[in-house]
């Protein structure tokens, strides 16, 4: 008989791998792969995604996605960040570079050196460093 730990953590880990397949299964670029890391979430290292990357948590480290990137106003990033578009609305701490656009949101806040094809602005958002724009996607 499991104990009643095991008991827990069993349903846990079903929802889970139903959420994980949820989310992959409704993508909303076609059936490309979203990969989403929840407020509770937290990645310390490189991560490379074929696909989208959406950011509600913690990342410390090298993001490279070959898709778009959405820093959720709940995330924290201390982390370089390389993708197609790439939207901030969340604290960034490193160099973006976005091979499309650039969107700071509202409450967006990034300190690094960016690398854009187009940069957007909102009213509100706040960008500390160099601005190197580029000649559309390479």
């Amino acid at each position: 008989m499991a104990s009643p730990t095991e008991q827990l953590e069993e349903p846990n880990m079903a929802q889970a791998e139903k959420t994980t397949s949820h989310s992959a299964g409704t993508a909303q670029n076609g059936g490309t792969n979203v990969v989403t890391l929840g407020a509770q979430d937290s990645l310390h290292g490189r991560l490379e995604i074929h696909g989208d990357l959406r950011i509600h948590g913690t990342v410390e480290g090298e993001l490279k996605v070959s898709g778009d990137v959405a820093v959720e106003s709940t995330a924290n990033v201390s982390a370089t960040i390389e993708g197609g578009n790439v939207s901030v609305r969340g604290q960034v701490n490193g160099n973006v570079s976005a091979k499309r656009r650039l969107t700071l949101g509202g409450s967006g806040r990034l300190n690094g050196d960016v690398r854009v094809g187009r940069l957007t602005v909102e009213d509100g958002a706040t960008l500390n460093g160099n601005v190197a724009m580029t000649s559309g996607e390479k």
